[in-house]
This record gives structure tokens, sequence and C-alpha cells, in this order.
């Protein structure tokens, strides 16, 4: 089903539940930050229903301050329609709080979710269950 729909903006919001978080240093020196690859699967639940895996690439200044990008596969359901579709991440690490936004990639969606756009955001205690927003829309 191709995007039907036209311009009209929904609101989803739901949470996410972190199933597996493995944080893998690639790189780290005697002085500046550690840089780190993560890999994470999450359910999500709400209005978008599913299975998320991700890879974030985090760059950590302090013991409990990190920035990071990452890009993540759903597979699910966004309104009730079943598809797939691609977010692509930024945020933050401050003490035990992770906050961060996100934008579905053009092209990503399939199935009933071909042409699926959109943008929000997200926050979690790390490696916890996240509260979600996205405000999306069909091309």
């Amino acid at each position: 089903m191709t995007g039907s729909g036209g311009d009209q903006r929904r609101r989803a919001t739901g949470k996410i539940n972190v199933k597996t978080y493995d944080p893998t240093p690639y790189d780290q020196s005697a002085e500046g930050p550690t840089l780190s690859r993560i890999h994470v699967v999450e359910d999500f639940s709400g209005d978008i229903a599913g299975e998320g895996v991700a890879t974030f690439l985090q760059t950590t200044r302090a013991e409990d301050e990190a920035s990071f990008v990452g890009v993540e596969r759903v597979e699910g359901s966004v309104g009730g329609r079943s598809g797939t579709f691609v977010l692509q991440d930024q945020g933050s690490l401050k003490g035990s709080t992770v906050s961060g936004t996100w934008f579905v990639i053009p092209g990503s969606g399939t199935g009933d979710l071909i042409g699926l756009r959109g943008e929000g955001g997200f926050t979690a205690d790390l490696g916890q269950r996240a509260d979600i927003t996205l405000d999306y829309w069909f091309e």
C-alpha cells in the first residue's frame, strides 16, 4: 500500500522496553573520550508496536556523560499499519538519563508503511524503559 493519507500528521506515543544493551569499546585512548559501539534490541508498545534492532556509536566524555548517534530498524506497526522502517537517532546521556531525537529515514518504509515520514524523540533511564513520541505522516 502506498502512502495514502496525504500530509495529515498524527502523533504516536508509546514505550520502549530494552531487551539487550551490549556496549563494546572500539577505541580507547589514555586521553580523550572512549568510542563505543552499542547493540540494542528492544520492544515497542503503544501506537508503535513491534521490535527494533539498533546500533549506536557513542562518545563517552566522562563517566556519566556521552553523546550518541544510531540507526534502528523497527519491524511492526505504526497506527495500525504494518511493515518496517528505519529511524536515525541522536542524543545524549547525562547521569542515568538518556534523551534524544529521531526521524524516519525517507524511503525506508516497507509493507503498509511505504511512504512513512516522521520525527520525534525519547527519554529513558539508561538501559531501561523509554517514553517515546513520533509525529508522523505518509507521503
